[in-house]
This record gives structure tokens, sequence and C-alpha cells, in this order.
């Protein structure tokens, strides 16, 4: 099993939108970087886990664990020009961006939020905590996984 981490902005795509979607599962779209859109294609399983984290918002932070439920295929965000995810060299027969189906698996009561990241030693490779870390999509590492896990039974 691989984790991950999966950052959205929560008046984009949040924890609120996914909560209200069909059996709490949705496609993760919008993805416009090449190197997360490579983990998506090509790393994420079926069953892989990742934290729901909401950025640019007022309390950054892991907000649920969502589960892969579908792996990736092709994003029709890119092809549909009134869409702000819009690329006209991404084509049916050639489709530049993928996406994931996420399935709520558990919502956290109490977010944990980047300072508490911060605080933990254990978390100081995070590439979420890397200054100019930019991508929505990143790998975590079983040992970064767990120490999250204990910071979300600590903050109920």
């Amino acid at each position: 099993m691989n984790y991950w981490l999966m950052k959205s902005e929560p008046c984009t795509f949040g924890l609120s939108h996914l909560q209200q979607a069909p059996h709490q599962t949705s496609f993760w779209d919008g993805v416009r970087n090449y190197q997360a859109r490579n983990f998506m294609r090509d790393n994420m399983k079926l069953g892989d886990l990742a934290f729901f984290y909401h950025s640019n918002c007022q309390t950054p932070g892991i907000v649920a664990i969502i589960e892969i439920d579908k792996t990736a295929y092709p994003d029709a965000t890119a092809w549909d020009p009134n869409s702000k995810y819009y690329d006209p060299k991404s084509t049916l027969e050639n489709p530049r961006w993928v996406g994931v189906d996420v399935r709520l698996k558990q919502a956290f009561s109490n977010p944990i939020s980047l300072a508490a990241l911060r605080q933990q030693p254990a978390l100081d490779t995070m590439l979420i905590l890397r200054r100019g870390n930019r991508l929505s999509i990143t790998p975590v590492t079983p040992l970064e996984w767990e120490t999250v896990l204990t910071l979300q039974t600590e903050v109920l």
C-alpha cells in the first residue's frame, strides 16, 4: 500500500464537498502539474490511502483520510473550454491529464494543522513541510503516516 497527501482549497473542493458527494466518493480533477499527475497515473493503486489536506485557508491542515477508489483515468475538464482546467493540448486520443476517484474513509473532528505537523521531528522530511513545495499530491512514508495518525488521536 502507498500513502499520499492530497491538497485542495476548501472553497474549490473541500471535505464538505466530498461528504455531500454520492457515496462520499468523487473524481479528483484539476491537477495540472506533471509530477503530481505522474504520481496519480503511475503510482496510485486501488485502496491506497491519502491524507486530505486543506490549503490556502485560515488554518491549513489535514482534515480527513481518503481512499483511492478508482485508479487514474482521463480528466475530462481538460477538454472543456469553459473549465478553468481547460488545456487545448489535451485530446481524447492523447489525454494529457488524469485524475482518480477518492472516497472518504474518516473525517477528523479536529483537523491537524500545518503548525502541529511542523512541530514533529519525525515529519522533518515530509514533502508538505518543505519550503516552496507546491505539489497538490505528494507521497507520504509509512513512518510519516503513522506519526500523523498519532497526532490525530491526540487532538480528539
